[in-house]
């Protein structure tokens, strides 16, 4: 006889799920019983369900294949809720399953009982409660088939007293779905933008996750154009390398030559993106719009003309019918800007930066304690990262610092909460990389305030021997919250994290630790950190004043900062 339980693990292994995460107990028992017995699925026992559901986002994003989380009745469950919402909003399959009261005593308001199908229901695309044996496999399918065909959240819910239910015999194997093939945008569309881009003078295109698996064709599009590419972040793992069109990025991350293209063009072409921010968006422009998903048409800027399809097929369709575009002045101008502001920022990744003519004048406002500048240790991670890493990001500065200065070439891929934007999630996603794979490296770009939001996990990087590197930019403030406030004339408050020594808790728990406070230790620290075969925690003392300048800063920004920084004097008890 086989059980619900053991049906469910079963039929995940068949499908080539290789890891569930999760923390057991009651209601799942029996499903953690018959991972135990399958040698093909690993058990991931986290301390804090959200790092389990950040690990399986991560793996679902990295593979596009189904991931698997789970979490018990009541907190367990609601525990899950943060990391499923970042699978959700990065179109992410994953499978939760979570455990429930006993049937008889559901709604009774037994102890621990929630309501999964309520808690869920925004979250997820499918979200049950399975209550008879007569429902599997049917059940189980329609959850799988729904986070694959929808590439989201699918919730399974299983009550105490229904994991261990026996199957009727002849139950036959669940079936599952594969993801639907791409289509091209329609053929006729695709003849009207043709017509309308070789008309154009200036193009400039905005290239995103969607078209990652087009490179060839857009370069080729940008060559023929004769367009700079300005890329979202999610877009620098595939168009970083060897790339003679792209721009760098745009938004608060941005840089001066992207604020240019966008302003000089006639047209912009988006291809496979969803990029959010309405303000760096360029008005009065023809807007052509490359997507796969129709609802994303025109949600975040006006569209003049719509290609609903799939970014490969589609520039297929279209390059043929472009001409070459002979003046190539609004590329090379944009690609002059860019080389520019690099040269700029390069230099803050001297150790000697702050003792050298340029730097000591901008030390007395940004950095009058001489810490290390965070552009320093980004680029040293740059330098010594192999190349196939995986990166992820805690979203804030770690982001900035790493989109300026961390370049995807080779084999390098990058993830992180791009979407949802949440704190702490980082370090719990380079767990989910590490499982796909313990001998590829994976280095976390760590803010101070995300890793100690889920600090409990550094536990299953040792336990399960995953050797994730963690590099701390620990500058002892909510970086991006700090930014934010100054930006608008507040002085910065709450902001401020009193942290321990990470390093030292990091040995505690099993890691390889490493503290750098001096600049000139940076870049030995990282080799160091890289080099090392298990896990290890890299904790450096930043800058928490280094500001991220945005590609066209406005009067009234500098006005805010001026504002801000003048109350934060007054306020100081020095």
């Amino acid at each position: 006889m086989t059980t619900i339980a053991e049906l469910i693990i079963d039929a995940l292994a068949d499908h080539g799920v290789t890891s569930v995460w999760g923390v057991v107990g009651d209601a799942l028992n029996p499903v953690t019983d018959a991972i135990r017995r399958e040698d093909r699925v690993e058990w991931i026992g986290v301390r804090h369900e959200e790092a389990g559901a950040f690990a399986a986002s991560a793996q679902a994003q990295l593979t596009g294949n189904l991931a698997v989380c789970m979490g018990t009745v009541g907190p367990g469950a609601i525990h899950l809720l943060n990391g499923l919402y970042d699978a959700k909003k990065s179109h992410a399959p994953v499978l939760a399953i979570c455990g429930q009261v006993p049937r008889e005593d559901i709604g009774s308001d037994f102890f621990q009982e929630v309501d999964n199908d309520a808690l869920f229901a925004d979250v997820a695309a499918f979200n049950r409660t399975v209550t008879s044996a007569d429902q599997m496999p049917s059940l189980l399918e329609e959850a799988v088939n729904t986070a694959i065909a929808e590439q989201g959240v699918a919730v399974l819910s299983i009550p105490g007293d229904v994991g261990g239910l026996d199957l009727p015999r002849g139950t036959r194997t669940p079936r599952f779905v594969a993801a639907a093939p791409p289509v091209a945008a329609d053929g006729s569309q695709v003849q009207v933008v043709a017509s309308l881009l070789n008309k154009a003078d200036k193009v400039t295109l905005l290239v995103g996750q969607g078209a990652r698996g087009a490179r060839a064709e857009v370069l080729e599009l940008a060559e023929t154009l004769a367009a700079p590419m300005v890329l979202t972040l999610k877009a620098k793992e595939g168009f970083d390398d060897g790339n003679d069109y792209e721009i760098g990025q745009s938004g608060l991350i941005g840089n001066p030559a992207t604020a240019k293209a966008f302003d000089d063009c006639d047209v912009l072409l988006m291809l496979g993106t969803d990029f959010p921010y309405r303000n760096f968006y360029p008005t009065g422009k023809l807007v052509v719009q490359v997507d796969v998903r129709g609802q994303h048409i025109g949600r975040r800027t006006s569209v003049d003309h719509a290609l609903v399809g799939d970014t490969l097929l589609t520039l297929t369709a279209l390059l043929p019918l472009l001409e070459r575009k002979p003046d190539r002045h609004h590329l090379e101008a944009a690609r002059k800007v860019y080389a520019h502001w690099r040269e700029r920022q390069a230099h803050l990744t001297d150790p000697a930066y702050d003792r050298k003519p340029k730097g000591l004048l901008r030390k007395k406002v940004d950095n009058p304690d001489s810490r290390i500048r965070p552009e320093l240790l980004a680029a040293a991670v740059e330098r010594h990262a192999d190349d196939d890493a995986i990166f992820t990001t805690d979203t804030g500065m770690a982001t900035v610092w790493l989109s300026r200065f961390v370049r995807m070439t080779g084999r390098r891929r990058l993830i992180g909460s791009y979407n949802l934007g949440s704190m702490a999630n980082a370090m719990p996603q380079a767990l989910g990389a590490s499982v796909l794979d313990r001998n590829r490296q994976v280095i976390a770009f760590c803010g101070d305030g995300g890793l100690s939001m889920l600090l409990g996990d550094l536990i299953t990087a040792v336990s399960h021997q995953l050797p994730v590197k963690l590099v701390v930019f620990n500058n002892g403030r909510l970086g991006m919250v700090k930014l934010e406030m100054e930006q608008v004339g507040l002085p910065e408050f709450g902001t401020v994290l009193h942290n321990p020594d990470f390093a030292a808790v990091a040995e505690a728990i099993g890691f390889h630790g490493i503290r750098v406070t001096d600049p000139n230790d940076v870049d030995a620290g990282v080799k160091a950190a890289l080099g090392h075969p298990g896990p290890v925690l890299l904790d450096v003392v930043t800058d928490a004043d280094e500001i991220a300048v945005p590609p066209k800063p406005t009067l009234e920004q500098g006005w805010g900062f001026a504002i801000a920084k003048t109350k934060e004097f007054v306020a100081s008890p020095e």
